[in-house]
Formats: C-alpha cells, sequence, structure tokens
C-alpha cells in the first residue's frame, strides 16, 4: 500500500472550474466527484437527470480506469440530487454500472449543484487496486 498521494486529470473530462482536479489517490483510495459534463464543459442533457446521469457514471468509469480502479472497488458514494424524487429515475443507469457490486451509499437533496441546470453529482471513494 502506497502512502503516497498522487492527483489525477483525465483525459475526456472538462477542465476543472475552481481550484480542485478530477481525482486524488493516496494510502490505497481514491477520492472523486463528477458530474453530467462532456469534454468541453457543455452540460449533458440540461434539465434532463437520466442524460446527466448517464454521462456523469461515464466519467466516473474514465476516472477509475485512470486511477486503477473500477466500479467493482467502489466503496462508498454520495449522490447529491436537486430533486430527490429523481432517484427512481437514476437507480437503473446506478445499477448498470455497479452491477453486482453494492458501495455504502448517501443520498442527499440539495437546492442547487455548481453550475446552472446539474441535477445530479455523485461524490466516490474507492479503493485503487492495480497500478495504473
Amino acid at each position: 500500500m502506497t502512502t503516497e498521494r498522487t492527483e489525477y486529470r483525465v483525459e475526456g473530462l472538462f477542465e476543472p472550474i475552481s481550484h480542485y482536479t478530477d481525482a486524488v489517490s493516496y494510502g490505497g483510495l481514491l477520492f472523486t466527484a463528477v458530474t453530467g459534463h462532456d469534454a468541453n464543459g457543455n452540460l449533458i442533457g440540461v434539465d434532463d437527470v437520466v442524460q446527466q446521469c448517464r454521462q456523469m457514471f461515464d466519467n466516473l468509469g474514465k476516472v477509475l480506469q485512470a486511477a486503477g480502479s473500477s466500479p467493482a472497488d467502489v466503496l462508498k458514494v454520495t449522490v447529491y440530487l436537486t430533486d430527490v424524487r429523481d432517484r427512481e429515475k437514476i437507480n437503473p443507469i446506478r445499477q448498470e454500472f455497479f452491477g453486482k457490486t453494492k458501495p455504502a451509499s448517501a443520498l442527499v437533496g440539495v437546492n442547487e449543484l455548481a453550475l446552472p441546470g446539474m441535477k445530479v453529482e455523485i461524490d466516490v471513494v474507492a479503493a485503487v487496486t492495480r497500478n495504473r
């Protein structure tokens, strides 16, 4: 297990809008948060939680792969929704992404997210199980 801190900027994700990076690993753990934006910073499916969620999980997959992790290595997720009733709409996408793996999870209803039109964001802690 390494205790080295590594920051990741992942190809195919848009440039951060503030002072952060796509993911950070430390002590065999990976920490990341992703949204439903494409590589150019365009929000996919403005005001459409299903489209945003699909893009968000696509982005999460890129981050996990870049850091030597996978959906099966995800330990904890926190999903932020501007309408908690949308949980039912995004659950099938989440189940598709994680398959049989069931990470610990929290759902948080929020008034708004960082950029206009955003309806969902996910915060993830995963194990790093292989070298990049």
